[in-house]
C-alpha cells in the first residue's frame, strides 16, 4: 500500500503517530496484539507480540491478551477496561460499545484519553484491514525458522 497509495498509507501513518502519543506504550501494544488477535491478522499479531515483549510486557501477559475476560489477573484494571474497550470498538454491533463499557473504561482514563484509546483501537483496526487485503504475512528469519 505504501507504493500503491502514498497519501492514503501517510494519512494512517499521521492516525498511528498520534495514536501512539496518546495512548502509554503498554497499553497501545495490548490493545493493538488485541485488536489484531479479534481480526485475525496474523502478521500484526505477531508484530505486537514482539514489540510487546521488547517494552516488557511479560509473556504470559501477551499470551493471555487472546483470553483476557479469563485471565484477569495478568492485568491492571485500567487495562482490562481498555481491553474490553478495544472488543467493542473492534467488533462493532448494536449492542457493542455500551454504557456499561464506556464506563468501566471512562472511571480509569480521563476524556482526553478516551479519545485517544478510541483513536488507538481504531489506528489498529484500520492496519489490520491493510495487512490482510494485501496478504501481509510475518517475517520469517533465522530466529524464527518454520518448523
Amino acid at each position: 500500500m505504501a507504493r500503491t497509495n502514498k497519501l492514503g498509507y501517510a494519512a494512517v501513518l499521521g492516525m498511528e503517530a498520534y495514536s501512539s502519543k496518546a495512548v502509554d506504550k503498554r497499553l497501545y501494544e495490548l490493545i493493538k496484539l488485541r485488536a489484531s488477535i479479534l481480526n485475525g491478522c496474523g502478521f500484526c499479531v505477531d508484530m505486537h507480540a514482539t514489540v510487546g515483549a521488547k517494552h516488557g510486557i511479560p509473556q504470559r501477559t501477551l499470551h493471555a491478551v487472546g483470553a483476557w475476560q479469563h485471565a484477569h489477573n495478568l492485568f491492571e484494571p485500567r487495562e482490562l477496561a481498555a481491553l474490553a474497550l478495544t472488543d467493542a470498538v473492534t467488533q462493532l454491533g448494536p449492542d457493542t460499545v455500551t454504557d456499561e463499557i464506556w464506563d468501566a473504561a471512562a472511571e480509569h482514563f480521563s476524556e482526553s484519553e478516551l479519545g485517544g484509546l478510541v483513536m488507538a483501537i481504531c489506528t489498529i483496526n484500520i492496519w489490520n484491514r491493510i495487512a490482510i487485503a494485501t496478504q501481509m504475512l510475518p517475517p520469517v528469519d533465522a530466529k524464527h525458522p518454520i518448523v
